[in-house]
């Protein structure tokens, strides 16, 4: 069963505790939004780098990953896509920083992940049926907790994937300019998720060298290879949704291009059908009365309507035998 101990209102600590198994037990510590009364307590307790504390509370969240070995301790920075708290649903950049050594895995982040609270949670409440509980190592539980979080992923392409459908299923049935915001947002959301993702398979493929006293080498790579395939096939999957939604983009374009062109023909017909009105309305309107046809005869005004009509309908049969209506 698990140990859980709260060792303040920001650090919580678990205790993978095997009862059957002699060896040492590892801690999972998880911090909420550090303060400095937290990293000085991480300082003291841990003797962590004062620049990785600092890095682990930056505010920045567009800095890069980061995998760097100490004597005592690994100290990684990596970032996982999640829903943005508003009802737009946008793709955010969230980070957790991670700081491994033997016995013990502490994990900081800014209370915007859930699934890794979830995680830590269900691990609180027992923790016999996780892998870490059996084996006892911080690499399986960074392991673990890296697993949790990928398949989190799955969700949000799944989530992109429907909302693909549904543009698709639009796309000849609504307005060109009513979906466009839709594509648009879609294929943010795909582009951040990538962005985000892109530098998973090269974290991990540095995680694989890790060493552990309790598990062998060999089985310890064999976890973490699954972990790149996994980032390998989200990548691939982000891939095909960008391509879908580009194409979907483009025939968006096209749809709207094609209707504005329409619009611009039918101006240009009307205006040029209405020419001959024009035309014939200012040179009715001069001021010669001498020589001026129809002036003075008493169905005058009906003549001149009549050769305006013809006139129109002329250009507009013209127009219609050269199937440009």
């Amino acid at each position: 069963m698990s140990k859980y101990q709260k060792i303040s209102n920001k650090i919580e600590k678990i205790s993978f505790d095997n009862p059957n198994n002699e060896i040492e037990k590892v801690s999972w510590y998880n911090i909420r939004d550090a303060s400095k009364k937290e990293l000085e307590y991480l300082r003291k307790k841990f003797n962590f780098k004062l620049e990785h504390l600092q890095a682990s509370t930056a505010k920045v969240t567009s800095q890069r990953p980061i995998t760097e070995v100490n004597k005592n301790y690994l100290f990684v920075i990596l970032q996982f896509p999640t829903y943005e708290d508003n009802k737009v649903k946008q793709v955010i950049a969230s980070e957790i920083d991670f700081f491994v050594g033997h016995g013990y895995i502490i994990t900081l982040h800014n209370k915007n992940i859930k699934a890794l609270d979830d995680f830590f949670n269900f691990c609180k409440k027992d923790n016999s049926s996780t892998l870490s509980y059996q084996l006892e190592s911080s690499a399986i539980v960074l392991y673990e907790i890296l697993k949790k979080l990928m398949s989190e992923n799955y969700k949000l392409l799944d989530n992109n994937s429907l909302e693909i459908n549904k543009v698709d299923q639009k796309i000849f049935s609504e307005l060109p300019q009513k979906l466009n915001s839709e594509i648009l947002s879609l294929k943010r959301n795909i582009l951040n998720l990538r962005k985000i993702i892109q530098s998973h398979k090269n974290i991990l493929k540095r995680l694989m060298a890790m060493k552990s006293s309790v598990v062998p080498r060999k089985e310890l790579k064999k976890y973490y290879t699954e972990l790149v395939d996994n980032s390998k096939r989200i990548w691939e999957i982000t891939d095909n949704q960008k391509e879908h939604i580009d194409a979907l983009y483009t025939t968006n374009e096209s749809m709207m291009n094609f209707r504005i062109t329409n619009i611009m023909k039918i101006l240009t017909i009307f205006s040029i059908v209405v020419l001959p009105l024009n035309l014939l309305a200012s040179i009715f309107g001069m001021n010669i009365t001498n020589s001026m046809p129809f002036i003075g005869v008493e169905s005058g005004f009906w003549l001149v309507i009549t050769l305006m009509t013809i006139g129109s309908l002329a250009i507009f049969i013209y127009f219609f035998k050269k199937r440009w209506i």
